[in-house]
């Protein structure tokens, strides 16, 4: 759980089985993780479970940019240049840093188990 936002803390789980949900070749953002689990202004905490996500590949942190397209940092020792690769890979283009046709390639549609 990550603790300092003012409702609580958050479950990093559900935040990876979330980002589990993004297909190849789709992306999505902090803040589409954030509004999944209903805490919209937790943006920059998904960021920082993205970062350390100790299930990669399998959790497919590449796929999780910044709400403008634009691609962030990545915790692979390459950086952003490693996560660029592997969207190019999947058939996501990025240009100048940014996700191409962002709103094409743009996933939120995210399912949540309530237990």
């Amino acid at each position: 759980m990550i603790d300092g936002l003012k409702k609580g803390k958050i479950d990093k789980e559900l935040v990876y089985s979330l980002a589990k949900q993004v297909p190849k070749g789709k992306v999505t953002s902090y803040g589409g993780l954030a509004a999944a689990i209903g805490r919209p202004e937790a943006a920059r905490a998904i960021g920082s479970i993205m970062h350390v996500n100790p299930y990669a590949p399998v959790v497919p942190c590449h796929r999780v940019v910044h709400k403008d397209g634009r691609v962030g940092g990545f915790g692979d020792r390459r950086g952003v240049a490693k996560k660029i690769e592997l969207l190019a890979d999947e058939g996501v283009m990025v240009k100048d840093g940014r996700v191409k046709d962002f709103e094409k390639v743009y996933f939120d549609r995210f399912r949540i188990r309530k237990t």
